[in-house]
């Protein structure tokens, strides 16, 4: 063979070769970002699902609060008409 047609096979080969591995190496790059991507995405949704979890407690216990309050302010309504009742019996007895 001739020294020319060998180094071109040669060179053909090389380049050939290189496309190759390149291509090989930016696949396994693409697979890895899209791994650390998912990761990232899944370790997001459980945050955001820990918080809107949180905040539905949060609410849960508002609306338990407020009934709270609002039988409490009922109960002070009544004791202070029962005081005021206590008062103006007390204000008879005086006379």
């Amino acid at each position: 063979m001739d020294w020319t047609v060998l180094t071109a096979i040669i060179s053909v080969t090389a380049a050939i070769s290189g496309i190759v591995l390149g291509w090989v190496g930016k696949t396994k790059a693409y697979k890895a970002e899209v791994v650390q991507e998912a990761t990232a995405d899944a370790s997001l949704h459980t945050d955001v699902s820990y918080i809107k979890t949180g905040i539905l407690d949060i609410r849960v216990d508002l609306r338990d609060i407020g009934r709270r309050m609002d039988d409490f302010s009922e109960r002070l309504t009544r004791v202070e008409e029962s005081a005021k009742q206590a008062h103006k019996r007390l204000d008879r007895i005086e006379e």
